[in-house]
Formats: C-alpha cells, sequence, structure tokens
C-alpha cells in the first residue's frame, strides 16, 4: 500500500471516529432537550403567578419596600449571567456573554457601577481570562440545574440588593440568560427583575389588568419581605431552566453539524482514498508491461 493511500485511510479512520461521538452527544442532547421543556412548561406558570401576586401586593400598599421601590439616583447596578459548565454547543455562551456585555454598557453609560455574578464555567473563564472581576459565581449544575441552585444563586443577589450601597448594595439587579424558543431558536435577553416594575410583569404578562386588592396581615412589608425572596428564586430558577433547554438544543444543533460535516469529509477522504489507489494500480500494472516488455526484448535476443 503506497504512503498517501495509508495517510488517507488513516484519516478516514480518525473522522469516523469523531462522527460517532458526535453522533451520540447529538443524541444524547436531543433526549434531554425533551426532559427540560417539561420543566420550563411546569416552572413557568409559578413565576408567572408570583410576580402577580407580588405585583399586586406591591401596588395594593402604600408601603415603601427597598425591593420595589425606585432608587432617585441609582448608582450601582448587579447582573446575573448565566452560561454553560460544558463547551461543544456552538455560540450558546458567546452569545449570553455579549448580551451581558452590551447591558453592562448601557448601564455604565447611564452612570451606574455594575457588579457581576455569574453561572457556568464558560463565563468564569471568560472573565477571568480577562482579570476582571467578578462578585460571586457558580458551577456544575447548568445543564440539569434544581431549585436549591436557583436558590443559593439568589441569596447573596437579595441580599445586595436589601443592603445600602455605601455598604456594598446594589440599586438594581439584572439577569441575563437564554430564552428557548424552539428546537431552532435560542435568544439571549436581559431584564431587569429587581426594582420590580409596577405597571407591567415580565413579558407584558399581567398588562391592563386589574389586579385584585389585598388586606394585609400583619402587614404590607412583611408580606413583600417574605414573598420577593421567593419571587427572585423563582425568576431564577425559570431562567437556569431557560438556559439549560437552549444549551441542549444549541448542543444538539452543534453536534449535528459536526456530524453531517464529518460525513461530508469522509465522502471526500473515500474520494481520494479510490484515487491513489487507482493510481497505485495503474502504476502496478505499468510496470509488470513493462518488465514483460523487457523480458520478452531479452528472449527475442538470446534467440537471435
Amino acid at each position: 500500500m503506497g504512503a498517501q493511500l495509508r495517510v488517507y485511510k488513516r484519516r478516514i479512520r480518525s473522522v469516523t471516529a469523531t462522527k460517532k461521538i458526535t453522533k451520540a452527544m447529538e443524541m444524547i442532547a436531543a433526549s434531554r432537550i425533551v426532559k427540560a421543556q417539561r420543566q420550563v412548561a411546569a416552572s413557568t406558570p409559578y413565576a408567572t403567578e408570583l410576580t402577580r401576586a407580588v405585583t399586586a401586593v406591591a401596588t395594593g400598599s402604600t408601603t415603601k419596600h427597598p425591593l420595589t421601590t425606585e432608587a432617585d439616583a441609582p448608582a450601582r447596578a448587579a447582573i446575573l449571567l448565566i452560561t454553560s459548565d460544558r463547551g461543544l454547543a456552538g455560540g450558546y455562551s458567546a452569545n449570553a456573554i455579549k448580551a451581558a456585555e452590551r447591558l453592562t454598557e448601557r448601564l455604565r453609560g447611564e452612570g451606574k457601577e455594575v457588579v457581576t455574578y455569574v453561572i457556568g464555567r464558560k463565563g468564569v473563564a471568560y472573565y477571568g481570562f480577562r482579570e476582571r472581576k467578578i462578585a460571586d459565581s457558580w458551577t456544575g449544575f447548568t445543564d440539569s440545574p434544581t431549585y436549591a441552585d436557583a436558590k443559593r444563586a439568589a441569596a447573596p443577589l437579595i441580599e445586595a440588593v436589601t443592603q445600602e450601597t455605601a455598604e456594598g448594595g446594589v440599586d438594581e439587579l439584572h439577569i441575563v440568560f437564554t430564552e428557548f424558543v424552539s428546537m431552532m431558536t435560542q435568544n439571549p435577553v436581559d431584564g431587569r427583575m429587581l426594582p420590580l416594575s409596577l405597571d407591567t410583569t415580565k413579558e407584558g404578562e399581567g398588562k391592563g389588568e386589574i389586579l385584585p386588592l389585598f388586606d394585609f396581615e400583619p402587614s404590607a412589608e412583611d408580606v413583600l419581605d417574605a414573598l420577593l425572596p421567593r419571587y427572585v428564586e423563582s425568576r431564577i430558577y425559570n431562567a437556569l431552566l431557560q438556559a439549560a433547554a437552549s444549551e441542549h438544543a444549541a448542543r444538539r444543533r452543534a453536534m449535528k453539524s459536526a456530524t453531517d460535516n464529518a460525513g461530508d469529509l469522509i465522502k471526500s477522504l473515500s474520494r481520494l482514498a479510490n484515487a491513489a489507489r487507482q493510481a497505485e494500480i495503474t502504476q502496478e500494472i505499468s510496470e509488470i508491461v513493462g518488465g514483460a516488455s523487457a523480458l520478452a526484448d531479452a528472449t527475442a535476443g538470446s534467440d537471435k
């Protein structure tokens, strides 16, 4: 076997092995999307209704609560960025990071200091490589988050919002994550969680709706103290689930593209290998014919 043919066969074996891996990862991601979609569908109504309840309590009372009252001159804002722990998901994490960078620039343009919190190893690596400060980070659960993970991430954020800015607190809390729209579409979005907007809820839910009136026991402030941490946790949990579904969909799409590209490369290498084999066979035939002709000439010369 010629040297060139051996090179082609070695590359074909390598690409075939890679294709098996990417195909397996595609199938795994496809199977996980279904579970992630169910979790998103199950958590979204709870987050929506809790947002409506908190909005109703805030609008139905005259209490000025630090988590629902706009600061006169907001000076510091916190951003929670959700990325992935693993790669091989196309531009999933990069798009979320770009959305966070745009939000950061906008907030700084408004004269606010930005404090960044990050979920996912990709985001942590991005800021670490650029030696940019992160207030806190969490990793290890982005592809299968639980409510406990959301609660763990929400605790320091709620604490920062309740503190005075002079003591390291923040006036606003924003979140950046990838919203799952469909198997083919996942959009990085940003939104403000706190202070809660009292005229509309997330994505216009409840807009123009007449909210019920409430009597508060023991007081509206106590009710807000109890509800708003649950609100932040539920919003973060829903965002984590949306991001997980988006991550699986992006990885499935990336692995399908890699599998298709590997198949095309195998076909191209196979054609080159066949051409090299045909050239080798043609050369061997030419050598045999040439040898036979030389032998016949030599035999004819000896007969004379």
